[in-house]
């Protein structure tokens, strides 16, 4: 595939002056592929309004029609279909070719299939051309955030993927702005067609630029491209560059006894022990973006409109709040810039969730009231509002960029590009049963939609507690301890499994600082802590329980 694309060049690759500055370069470019593919997933918010494009399609009037409705959320989730046969495709060309080579692959299917949406003429035609644009960004998105991580120093691998999806959610703002001003054509065919061809500039701009980029220092080193895997991390480390050189060589020699088990079918059927850890690290993968489409932000912003409109607004007046609401969405991404390497994944995915429910029990409570009616309802319709403000808020700090962040964290040099797909399998997955039955949803439970997310929310806070080692701080050579030497998937017991074998860094339930001095460090804290307990009782039981579980 590399001899027909073009693909990483060391002659070719862009030269800064700091290490930081490249990295900077690295996120920046990783964040323009990001904010093309959430465009390319929201830009059919405001062209499923369009009656020109529901005619053409031969699905209109949808309001009270079963068919018509079904046949709407079909032509959204069929590009779910592809991005999930993309992403196997991408992952596995990301390791025989490179990273870089599958990106620019997935580009190019993309901007085909941008293309063919822009001009389709029929159901038929739309449909087949979203699932190629799938195809592109299901590749884009397996193959990126493995790029991200591999290229970024381990201590900043959560901010640098947060900043990516701050230009993530930026793209989501932007498509949605260009959809309202474009709906303000008098050319109704206008309103919707220019939407999905401006897809295409994002697309040209990451093609320009990807071939100057620098490849995986791990994949270069995994194919024996050892001195430019040193070029690599020489022009984007500060420093730490042979011993972290030095690990990688190790971390790939010792992968390399492992090929057998570098295929799809292995690392879902196991026959060997460490093809059953694969398939271990791909449930928590897959189980994790499942979970995100779970605690309801498909829903809140595809449908958004629906939303507000049930709660008393006109058309008009939904379409601007949605917007402010992807506006204030995209800034508080900025908060896991700061906290997510921080305070660590369980921890924010868990506190998290546990605010999302929250407020969607209030706004669930809150809308009840607003469809009924009556002199308050304007004001239960202002509350329900104020509850999706501060609900996209909180997952954008939260549940936003860790499902993207921690699958690139869990598997080996060999696979990890394999295991981005899998990543996006569960993404697709989840989006793809979300966006069918949301419509029908509104019209079936109407405020009982967010009740219902409420309820998923608390669902999914156990699997992150007992299921989901912290790999925040850690190097990615290292996770391989916790899952070649635990055989539980309670990761409480996972972890006193892997102390019984003398490893000092033994606490997967909470986040790594290194070595003995970590492990000194908490024994003091637990020595503490039972002494507090005796002393205060319940409660400072309680709050040991939550330190050691890695959520304080």
């Amino acid at each position: 595939m590399s001899k027909y694309l073009p693909s990483y060049s060391a002659a070719r690759m862009f030269k800064f002056d700091n290490p930081n500055s490249y990295n900077w370069a690295n996120n920046l470019l990783a964040g323009l592929a990001i904010l093309f593919y959430v465009s390319s997933c929201m830009v059919m918010s405001q062209v499923n309004l369009n009656e020109d494009y529901l005619k053409l399609m031969g699905i209109y009037p949808t309001t009270g029609n079963s068919r018509n409705l079904a046949a709407l959320g079909g032509i959204v989730s069929v590009y779910y279909g592809g991005s999930l046969v993309g992403a196997l495709l991408g992952g596995s060309i990301a390791d025989r070719s490179g990273r870089i080579t599958a990106i620019i692959l997935g580009v190019i299917i993309s901007i085909i299939g941008a293309i063919f949406q822009a001009s389709a003429m029929s159901i038929t035609w739309m449909c087949c051309a979203r699932v190629v644009t799938g195809l592109g960004v299901g590749a884009i998105d397996a193959v990126i955030p493995v790029w991200s991580s591999e290229v970024s120093p381990h201590q900043a691998r959560g901010s640098f993927l947060a900043i990516e999806f701050f230009l993530n959610i930026s793209g989501l703002s932007l498509a949605y702005w260009i959809e309202i001003f474009a709906s303000m054509n008098h050319n109704q065919v206008m309103a919707w067609r220019t939407p999905l061809a401006l897809q295409v500039v994002f697309l040209l701009a990451i093609l320009a630029l990807v071939p100057f980029f620098p490849e995986s220092p791990r994949w270069l080193a995994k194919v024996g491209r050892v001195s430019e895997a040193r070029t690599v991390l020489q022009a984007t480390r500060k420093d730490g560059v042979e011993a972290e050189l030095d690990a990688i060589v190790r971390s790939v020699i010792r992968d390399q006894q492992q090929a057998e088990n570098n295929s799809y079918l292995r690392m879902l059927i196991p026959r060997t022990k460490s093809q059953r850890e694969l398939r271990w690290r791909v449930v928590l993968s897959v189980w994790l973006q499942i979970m995100q489409e779970l605690v309801g932000i498909g829903v809140i912003t595809v449908y958004a409109i629906d939303l507000i409109q049930g709660a008393g607004f006109s058309q008009g007046e939904a379409k601007l709040l949605a917007g402010f609401n992807n506006l204030s969405y995209m800034f508080s991404v900025l908060f896991a810039v700061f906290t997510l390497d921080r305070f660590g994944r369980r921890s924010t995915m868990v506190w998290g969730a546990a605010g999302m429910a929250l407020l969607l029990l209030i706004g669930g409570i809150l809308d009840k009231y607003a469809q009924t009616g009556g002199p308050n309802q304007r004001a239960y319709g202002a509350g329900v509002v104020a509850m999706t403000f501060l609900y996209t808020g909180t997952f954008g700090a939260t549940w936003l960029v860790t499902p993207w962040l921690y699958p690139t964290e869990l598997f080996p040099t060999y696979v990890r590009a394999k295991g981005g797909a899998w990543s996006v399998v569960g993404w697709s997955i989840g989006n793809g049963i979300v966006t069918m039955i949301t419509p029908f949803l509104f019209q079936a439970i109407e405020y009982g939609v967010l009740l219902l997310l409420f309820g998923l929310n608390i669902f999914v806070i156990p699997f992150i507690i007992f299921m989901y080692p912290e790999t925040s701080g850690r190097p990615l050579e290292q996770i391989d301890d916790f899952f070649s030497n635990a055989t539980s998937w309670n990761v409480f017991t996972g972890s006193k499994q892997i102390r019984a074998q003398g490893f000092t860094n033994h606490r997967w339930t909470r986040k790594y600082h290194g070595g003995i001095e970590q492990s000194n460090t908490l024994l003091m804290g637990q020595v503490s802590g039972d002494a507090d307990a005796k002393r205060h009782g319940w409660a400072s039981k309680l709050r040991r329980r939550a330190s050691d579980a890695g959520l304080m």
